[in-house]
Order: structure tokens, then C-alpha cells, then sequence
């Protein structure tokens, strides 16, 4: 397996750029998850990677070799697909070794090859049978061994679970997840799912815009937003916001637009009567009827691990989410407090300060 290197790599159709000047560095064998919104350069980058898009500005190295130049099926890589591509008229197996066939490896190194992915993948049983006599999760796992029998250095992923229920996109997951821990491989996983990002990721890459918003761990990108794009694309329910003046009085405090004061625990690098932007996730929201903010209740929706309360603060939505208590009827109102610990900061340019 090898290291990606993108070195301030840009991409323009004519004078429209959907990249700008993307900077990246891959190691060895981490799995990388881009992930963002459709049209925010994601998928672009991955093509760029696999040599399907030239590169307008910039350099892309594989295990330290420049490949800007090179032909896709020079650059070692192999490509998982939204959309399976199995040849229906091929047996499991002989889909599986076709890439080998035409490199023409030995006989013998095709079947072992072929038989050491069908195991890792669980598909021992399924070889000689058709792509029509295999459900969907059976045929991306023939189009992950396609390309693990490559012996790549490196996977690339294009939102390959789209295409599959809820029930077999968390099955896939899990798998996708064992085998990265198994083969050690480079991987870069393009999904728009925050919830594949976080659980697959050894680092996450935000972006949006054709530009990279943040790049960390799935827990830095939760707990640490570096702006509002990232603090309202990671997390299921998204992180509420409130308009509100920050003031350094008795410490440090944030007064919100009805007059609502929010002590917090440090104090920021901006002036008395800056304005800001606070925000909070629904699972640090509680309920207290002592409380100074209230809020008009919506919605509810029950989820069987809680309930997500969907409301109304100054006239803008907020959500909530709680556990362990029941609401049989939904009451028109309700106060709650939010905890100062998780409380996030944004200056009124979107960016993170505290």
C-alpha cells in the first residue's frame, strides 16, 4: 500500500473552478473519508486520484511518484463504484479474477487470489453463481473483491453503499470497516452520508464549495467545528444556531437577540458588544421548567432511542434531543437550558473562536 500526496491541486472547466487549491496528505494505509454536500468537489477529487480527470493546477503523487501524467491503469489503484459494473453473463469468481486474466497472470495466482478475497469477503459459496442470482450487498462485495485481488496501492470508494436499503448500508459498513482493519489498505471513501464518514473515518475531509472546510478525526470534526459548514454537516440532528452580542462582563457572557444571558466558561478573543454566533447540539439541550428560554414545541418524533422535539426559538428552528423521557402530548411550549460546557463560538464570518 502507498501514501497520497495532493499538493495545492486546483480543477476549471473553462473559467468555472470546482476545486481550489486542495492540499492533502494520505498516509500509508488510513482510510480517508471525503464528505460533503453533491456538487462540493468531492467526487471530482477522487477521479483526479484515479486519473478518470486531468489535473488543471497542481500535483498528485502515489507512493511518491508523480501520477499527473499517468494512464489510470498505470497508477496501481483500484475503484469501487456506486453502481456494481459486474458483468452479468461472468460467474462471481470470474468477475472477480477478469482484471487478472488480462494481465496475464499464472493460472494458479488467479484462483488463489480469487479464493483468499471470496474469504475475507464471505463469497466462498457464491462463486460459480450469476450477478442476477445475488442481492445488492452480495454484489458490492464481488465488486470489493474485484478490486482487492488487484493487490492496489490504494482503494478508492464512490459512494459505493448509495444504491443499498438502510439495513444493508449499516451491514456493508461494518464490513468495509473489518476489511480496512484486516488488508491495512490506503482507502479514499466519497460519501455525502455524515453518518459513514463518522463511523468509517480515520480522518475526515470536509468540504463544500470545492474547498476543504476542516480535516481531522470524526471526534475533532463533532466536538471541534472549525466553521458553521462543519458544525451543521456532521452531526444527525445538525447543531442549532443562535444570533447573540458577546460581552466580557463578570468573565465572559453572550446575551441572545430576546435578552436570554448565557454565563459561559472562558472568555473569547473579541471586544464587549461583539456579535457572534452561538451554537449547541440537540443532545446537549435539556429540559427545565425553571429555566429561562422557552421555546415553541412543533414537532415530535419518536425514534425508540428518545424523542427529537422539533421547536421554535425566536422564530427560527431548534431541535432537541432527549432520551429516557416520555412526552405523550405534545405541549405548546416548553423551557430549556443549554449547557454551558457545549456551547460552540463563531464569529459572524462563520469561522470557529472558541
Amino acid at each position: 500500500m502507498s501514501s497520497i500526496t495532493i499538493d495545492t491541486v486546483r480543477k476549471s472547466y473553462g473559467h468555472h473552478t470546482v476545486l481550489h487549491e486542495i492540499s492533502l496528505s494520505i498516509e500509508n494505509g488510513e482510510f480517508i473519508v471525503l464528505v460533503g454536500p453533491s456538487g462540493c468537489g468531492k467526487s471530482t477529487l477522487l477521479r483526479m486520484i484515479a486519473g478518470l480527470e486531468d489535473v488543471t493546477d497542481g500535483e498528485i503523487k502515489i507512493g511518491g511518484t508523480r501520477v499527473n501524467d499517468l494512464a489510470p491503469k498505470n497508477r496501481n489503484i483500484a475503484m469501487v463504484f456506486q453502481s456494481y459494473a459486474l458483468y452479468p453473463h461472468m460467474s462471481v469468481a470470474d468477475n472477480m479474477s477478469y482484471s487478472l486474466k488480462l494481465r496475464k497472470r499464472p493460472k494458479e495466482a488467479i484462483v488463489s487470489a480469487v479464493v483468499n478475497a471470496a474469504e475475507v469477503l464471505g463469497l466462498k459459496a457464491l462463486l460459480d453463481r450469476r450477478p442476477k442470482a445475488l442481492s445488492g450487498g452480495q454484489r458490492q462485495r464481488v465488486a470489493m473483491g474485484r478490486a482487492i485481488v488487484r493487490e492496489p496501492a490504494a482503494f478508492l470508494f464512490d459512494e459505493p453503499l448509495s444504491n443499498l436499503d438502510a439495513r444493508l448500508r449499516e451491514q456493508m459498513r461494518s464490513e468495509i470497516k473489518r476489511l480496512h482493519k484486516e488488508l491495512k489498505a490506503t482507502s479514499v471513501y466519497v460519501t455525502h452520508d455524515q453518518i459513514e464518514a463518522m463511523t468509517l473515518a480515520d480522518r475526515i475531509v470536509a468540504m463544500n464549495e470545492g474547498k476543504v472546510q476542516q480535516v481531522g478525526s470524526p471526534l475533532d470534526l463533532y466536538r471541534q467545528p472549525a466553521n458553521l459548514f462543519v458544525a451543521s454537516f456532521i452531526g444527525s440532528p445538525g447543531m442549532n444556531f443562535m444570533e447573540a452580542t458577546y460581552s466580557s462582563d463578570e468573565g465572559g457572557r453572550v446575551t441572545l437577540k430576546d435578552g436570554t444571558a448565557l454565563h459561559i466558561q472562558k472568555s473569547l478573543p473579541r471586544q464587549s458588544e461583539t456579535k457572534l454566533i452561538v451554537g449547541i447540539r440537540p443532545e446537549n439541550v435539556v429540559l427545565d421548567q425553571q429555566a429561562d428560554l422557552e421555546v415553541d414545541v412543533d414537532l415530535v418524533e419518536p425514534t425508540g432511542l428518545g424523542f427529537i422535539l422539533h421547536l421554535k426559538l425566536h422564530d427560527a428552528p431548534f431541535k432537541i434531543f432527549i432520551r429516557d423521557e416520555i412526552i405523550p402530548d405534545a405541549p405548546s411550549k416548553l423551557r430549556v437550558k443549554l449547557l454551558p460546557q457545549h456551547l460552540h463560538f463563531f464569529g459572524e464570518d462563520g469561522q470557529r473562536i472558541g
